[in-house]
């Protein structure tokens, strides 16, 4: 009897313990695409435009996925600076001068440029600007830890060859 007792003590056990599990396992997500469309033709604010730009993708995406929009704002030591959208300029005084901003769908990115006078804005800032438009699969924007204002973190978290970068019309 004594021997049963015992048995049934350590199946009793093992069986406990069997249901533990390990919550510290993250899912993987191994279908995820991730893609970077760099515009760098016609991307210019003017009042023939209203100081908006359309961008739109070569295919749509999905409707999780979430869209981020980085501006070249320069070059230091041969890198390229990307800033994150929305961008804001200020006056000296600290009151605003234009920023970017953006909004998306699944078929196009719009890059529109507000603020005061903006027709006297330097043609640095209006003409000739590079937007790169990263687009972020749903699943990897709710479980990232990675700082989404970083181009270059964002790029290397999704695994993202900046040779292939689909450079847009």
């Amino acid at each position: 009897m004594k021997k049963l007792i015992l048995f049934i003590a350590f199946g009793s056990i093992a069986m406990l313990q069997s249901c533990s599990r390990d919550t510290t396992t993250v899912p993987v997500d191994n279908d995820t695409i991730s893609e970077v469309f760099e515009y760098n033709t016609n991307v210019n604010f003017t009042t023939n435009n209203n100081f908006s730009v359309l961008l739109s993708y070569p295919h749509t995406i999905y409707s999780s996925d979430m869209v981020l929009a980085y501006r070249l704002s320069g070059v230091t030591q041969g890198e390229d600076i990307w800033k994150p959208l929305p961008e804001t300029y200020f006056f000296d005084d600290g009151t605003l001068d234009f920023k970017y901003d953006f909004d998306f769908t699944r078929y196009d990115t719009q890059v529109t440029m507000s603020g005061y006078d903006l027709a006297s804005i330097s043609p640095d800032y209006r003409l000739n600007q590079v937007i790169r438009v990263v687009i972020v699969p749903g699943y990897f924007g709710k479980q990232s830890k990675v700082n989404l204002s970083d181009y270059k973190a964002v790029i290397k978290a999704l695994h993202i060859d900046e040779s292939k970068i689909i450079k847009m019309p």
